[in-house]
């Protein structure tokens, strides 16, 4: 089942993960597929950040969870679809703190 909502001129466009909800609001013209597999990449990176990521941990590491988001997408587009560069960045990010 293709994952897809329509909301005014956008889609929205979601997966669900163990009781978690991940969405992105896309433009119409988007492939939802493209934006499908950025969410699962994402949900693989916080997985393997967080090592096996809960709830929990995006709440209390939100600010973590913005450096992924910021690794991944920038200006609302897919940045970077690399795990092993993300997590590389990310791991000196965290050595910096």
């Amino acid at each position: 089942i293709l994952s897809v909502l329509q909301f005014r001129n956008f889609k929205i466009i979601y997966r669900r993960y163990a009781g978690l909800y991940f969405c992105i609001c896309v433009d119409v013209n988007d492939n939802n597929l493209a934006y499908l597999e950025a969410i699962h990449n994402f949900v693989e990176v916080l997985n393997e950040y967080f090592h096996n990521v809960c709830e929990l941990d995006l709440v209390f590491n939100f600010y973590k969870v913005y450096t992924v988001v910021d690794e991944m997408f920038l200006a609302g587009e897919i940045r970077e679809t690399s795990q092993t560069k993300v997590l590389k960045q990310l791991l000196m990010l965290q050595s910096l703190e």
